[in-house]
């Protein structure tokens, strides 16, 4: 079952071109991108299932899996990438958001396969959450010395703010939990920081408040595709917030390797070649479209 790099390429090419024609026959683009998208993402989860079948039978260690797996999931990048580009050609602002929507689940499956013991955990529910801090402090409030009249201003006041929190409907789901160590880890990929990020960033300095409320045993990453740029003033605000400890471009992979054991950074450096493993006709598009340069991971 395992196979070089250029093997899983052509076996996705060929799925691509398969229903290359449905694609095309469809009115809407959204459409036809979404026919092709969706063929590549069914045969890489089946040529996946197939790789973790023969891994369980032949005994493989997650090493050799997760080297199997990142190969198939890089090739079908490649091929939807192409493809996608054959039926709604790329323009930069929609390839450069794609580069890095793919980036974050790749990385995640150094986490899905790990060399280290880790365990994928799901996030804290946050009315759960809720019911628990309204509780402790009520509970606290209540034992104070003070007159019935001072305690029902008091709860007033504590229960006023909780209703505006409720009206917004926060998630404390983020990209990826796990236990190690018996630490949770609450982590978010962001493939960069752009001009308009304010309302993300405030919603992560919220949601990272809150984990830092849940104990020690909580601890929130955000995991950056690109290097830190200069004067990035929100994501400075969350460097510099008690709340998240944030890694950027190469030290992101050193802390994935960390908590792995895989070294992800120096499996890219192996195995891909945007430039060069991309069809000649999708190179030219991005050559003569100036977009060549986003492909860097």
């Amino acid at each position: 079952m395992k196979k070089t790099k250029n093997e899983w390429i052509s076996l996705f090419r060929t799925e691509a071109e398969r229903v290359l024609l449905f694609a095309l026959k469809q009115t809407n683009r959204n459409q036809k991108a979404k026919v092709i998208n969706d063929a590549i993402k069914r045969l890489s989860s089946n040529f996946i299932k197939k790789i973790k079948q023969t891994a369980e039978i032949e005994g493989w260690k997650n090493q050799t899996l997760l080297n199997e797996i990142l190969l198939i999931t890089y090739a079908s990048y490649i091929v939807m990438l192409e493809y996608r580009n054959k039926v709604w050609p790329y323009e930069y602002m929609a390839f450069a958001r794609r580069i890095g929507e793919l980036w974050e689940p790749f990385c995640k499956l150094a986490f899905q396969y790990p060399i280290k013991k880790l365990k994928l955990i799901e996030p804290p529910d946050f009315d759960e959450v809720q019911a628990e801090i309204k509780k402790k402090t009520l509970d606290y409030i209540s034992e104070l010395n003070i007159s019935d009249s001072e305690r029902r201003i008091l709860i007033y006041y504590y229960r006023f703010p909780w209703g505006l929190v409720d009206s917004g409907g926060i998630k404390l789901g983020l990209d990826l939990h796990f236990e190690q160590d018996g630490i949770h880890y609450n982590c978010d990929f962001k493939s960069g920081f752009s001009s308009n990020e304010k309302g993300n960033t405030n919603r992560l300095l919220l949601v990272g408040s809150i984990y830092q409320s849940l104990g020690q045993n909580e601890k929130t990453l955000l995991f950056v595709r690109q290097e830190e740029e200069q004067n990035n003033h929100y994501l400075q605000t969350l460097k510099d917030s008690p709340y998240w400890s944030c890694y950027c471009a190469n030290a992101c992979y050193s802390k994935i390797a960390e908590f792995t054991g895989f070294n992800l950074r120096t499996w890219i450096d192996y195995n891909i070649d945007w430039k060069n493993d991309i069809s000649d006709e999708f190179k030219k598009h991005l050559v003569d479209n100036s977009l060549i340069g986003y492909l860097t991971w």
